[in-house]
């Protein structure tokens, strides 16, 4: 995708040539121009239409609408600086409770389901910011379409594009990460084509301000999602091409080729690492109360946040046989192990004592642990003077429920729910059980004989017998179980959910330890973070009985999904039909270009030089595009987390530019095989003028989508409704 030197002088002379089908025109100050009065009117009508349409009755519905449940809530926890867990980066929600928090939003509305009233809650800030960003999304296609081809009218029709999506239209209108993050991607791509055009101005002022602006755009876009990274990717290609464009020119020193290397390097992976690291400090200094989130992190974590009950405690520092103790699953929202008198339901397993997961503090959560062959003194009876006796790492131990008496126990009998894995049970009586009790104790990366400290360190427990570690499945028992997780013996010792650590530890004659005092620092808490974010997307997985859809689904626009279910303003996002459609035809239209370009260059056709500028500019452009497109959607295919429509619109943001240059250019081609020049602009502005009707005329037809339909005018599906005539697919379900 890199041009030689000798192409762009031929760009420069076919200029005259080429301005008979496409004008040139100024967009900032440094670019040469013949009318700067119509970019700039085009430029006014393309936002004035973006926020008209974008804007139009944005409080409509007035109640919470599909995940504005999830982010309305967030963005009031940041307000009340309550700490909670999501998986993605924090900038997208820490805006959003920025914009409440600025225009008078007290945090209060508890958001706790689509459908529920704001009532008197001033969430408009929310919603009306998210819908500026989202805004600004069209005229960033047109300045990008723009630097990449010079046309105005592929400006106009990309953005219009966009302009006239009912699907992106809807999903910048409501409280949600989707606009933030779009805005971002958007923005990176508009700056990145902008600083393309400053090449011929190295290391100047207006150089360095669009390199930047690109580095903090993609800060901005990987700080929102990770799916963010798929930009990066895009502008560390772009930026490689230009790499080797300027070690090619030999003209320059190898040091001017390293000047380039570092100028980007420093804007373009260090200022973005800088602002994203910047960030989660914010993130994590203003959430500094306790919450929901805790129990998703570890116990050293949760000693830093504000009324946690493990921030001013404090536990005996080592481990002594005899202590009661409770243990900590490591995993993501790792629970407690836990056990009561209940038994395991007939069909599952032996028919013994149940041993599971439970993610509150409980006094059924507590063990004593003790050796595999001696039972140890009660360190609860004042009457008794227990002797420290240090667990250490290889040690043979048995744990025993304090409440039931019932030891921890393994045998060959099928888990409840992971059929694969051996049962746990409690067995025994008054602590007595059997060989099957046995484990041995192992400190991850810690030495033979090391005693086991309380909280740093990370256990596991093998059983002696069964050679399996003791872990949680992940899944719930059923109802019979409480609907607790479950515990398991995993035979693949490196289980990454087999690892726990002891938090609450009892033992009279061991000095205590105050947990606050061993708080992690900023850094171990930005790494645990980022473990337990990517973690928990991976674990993201489709409940039973939930709708979800695949990435072939997406472009084909095959089915929406419902924003607002209820009757008095049903929302239903669904992309305009023929944007969409139009799309995948202009997509085979870009291939077969970019074929006919490559069979031409190797043929060695001669034609004239402003036809091949023209194509060569439009495939430069469209491979950028397409490239885009691909990066943002062919890694969902990958991807084994549930899925949903909306995660195709970045891509779909591409493929809108994409359809804008490439319908520009055959225009330009229907117009050159005209020869008079007045039929020609008949032609171009016939042609130009259907592509935009057909895309607003889509946009009038499924306006409804957005801008709500009422129940008493039917279903779309219903021969008698309202909506009938634009059911086009029986598999929208509006």
């Amino acid at each position: 995708m890199g041009e030689s030197k000798v192409k762009k002088e031929e760009k420069v002379e076919a200029k005259d040539e080429k301005s008979e089908i496409v004008e040139e025109i100024e967009i900032l100050s440094g670019i040469d121009g013949k009318n700067t009065n119509l970019w700039w009117g085009a430029f006014w009508g393309i936002m004035l239409l973006a926020f008209a349409t974008r804007f139009y009755e944005v409080m409509e519905p007035v109640w919470v609408c599909w995940d504005e449940t999830h982010f309305g809530k967030m963005g009031s926890w940041y307000i009340n600086r309550t700490f909670f867990f999501d998986v993605h980066p924090p900038l997208g929600k820490m805006m959003i409770g920025a914009m409440g928090y600025l225009t008078g939003y007290n945090g209060t509305h508890p958001w706790n389901k689509p459908g529920e009233l704001f009532e008197d809650h001033p969430v408009w800030g929310m919603r009306g910011g998210c819908t500026l960003l989202g805004t600004f999304i069209v005229p960033f296609a047109f300045i990008a379409v723009w630097d990449l081809t010079r046309s105005l009218s592929a400006s106009i029709l990309a953005a219009s594009l966009l302009l006239f999506d009912i699907g992106m239209l809807i999903l910048n209108r409501y409280i949600l990460l989707d606009p933030i993050l779009l805005f971002f991607i958007a923005a990176s791509v508009a700056a990145m084509f902008r600083f393309r055009t400053l090449e011929n101005e190295p290391f100047s002022t207006r150089w360095w301000v669009w390199l930047s602006i690109t580095g903090v755009m993609l800060a901005g876009s990987i700080s929102v999602k990770f799916v963010g990274l798929f930009v990066v990717l895009l502008v560390g290609i772009f930026t490689i091409g230009q790499l080797w464009d300027i070690l090619g020119d030999m003209n320059k020193p190898l040091s001017y080729t390293c000047k380039h290397f570092m100028a980007r390097a420093l804007c373009l992976i260090l200022l973005p690492m800088v602002i994203y690291i910047s960030l989660f400090y914010v993130h994590l200094s203003v959430l500094n109360k306790t919450g929901n989130g805790d129990g998703f992190f570890s116990s050293l974590f949760q000693t830093t946040l504000e009324g946690n009950k493990l921030q001013n405690a404090t536990v005996a520092g080592e481990l002594s046989y005899g202590a009661h103790i409770t243990l900590k699953n490591h995993k993501t929202a790792g629970a407690y192990l836990h056990s009561h008198h209940a038994l395991y339901a007939e069909g599952f397993g032996a028919k013994q004592q149940q041993v599971t997961t439970y993610a509150h503090k409980d006094d059924n959560n507590v063990f004593i642990i003790k050796r595999w062959n001696k039972e140890p003194l009660n360190i609860t009876d004042p009457s008794v003077d227990p002797e420290i006796d240090y667990v250490r790492n290889g040690d043979l131990v048995r744990l025993e429920h304090v409440i039931t008496r019932r030891n921890i126990h393994s045998h060959n009998q099928p888990a409840p729910v992971m059929k694969r894995l051996f049962q746990i049970t409690g067995y025994g009586e008054n602590g007595t059980g059997d060989a099957n009790d046995v484990f041995r104790l192992e400190v991850i990366g810690g030495k033979e004989g090391e005693v086991v400290k309380a909280v740093v360190h990370k256990l596991k427990f093998h059983h002696y017998f069964m050679k399996c570690v003791l872990t949680t499945t992940g899944k719930n028992l059923p109802k019979w179980g409480f609907e607790q997780g479950e515990v398991a013996c995993n035979p693949t010792l490196r289980d990454p959910n087999s690892l726990w650590n002891v938090e609450d530890n009892y033992f009279p004659k061991i000095e205590n330890i105050t947990l606050a005092d061993m708080a992690p620092g900023f850094v171990s808490k930005f790494i645990e973070s980022h473990k337990v974010m990517l973690q928990g997307n991976a674990g993201l997985k489709p409940k039973e009985g939930e709708w979800t859809s695949k990435p072939w689904e997406w472009p084909v626009n095959y089915k929406g999904q419902w924003f607002s279910a209820i009757e008095e303003h049903r929302v239903y996002l669904l992309g305009n039909p023929i944007i969409w459609w139009g799309n995948i035809v202009l997509m085979a239209a870009f291939i077969l270009t970019l074929m006919l370009y490559y069979f031409r260059s190797q043929r060695g056709y001669v034609e004239p030089v402003n036809k091949v500028v023209m194509r060569e500019t439009t495939v430069s452009a469209t491979s950028w595009m397409f490239l885009g497109w691909a990066l943002h959607y062919f890694p969902f295919y990958t991807m084994g987390r549930v899925l949903y429509f909306h995660h195709y619109f970045p891509a779909h943001f591409f493929a809108c530019c994409l359809s804008g240059i490439i319908a520009d250019y055959l225009i330009a081609e229907a117009c050159s095989l005209v020869t008079s020049r007045g039929v020609k602009n008949v032609v171009f502005h016939t042609l130009f003028g259907l592509v935009l009707a057909a895309s607003a005329y889509g946009f009038y037809l499924f306006a409804p989508l957005a801008y709500g339909m009422e129940a008493k005018q039917g279903m779309g599906r219903e021969s008698n409704s309202t909506y009938h005539q634009i059911h086009w697919l029986d598999s929208w379900e509006f």
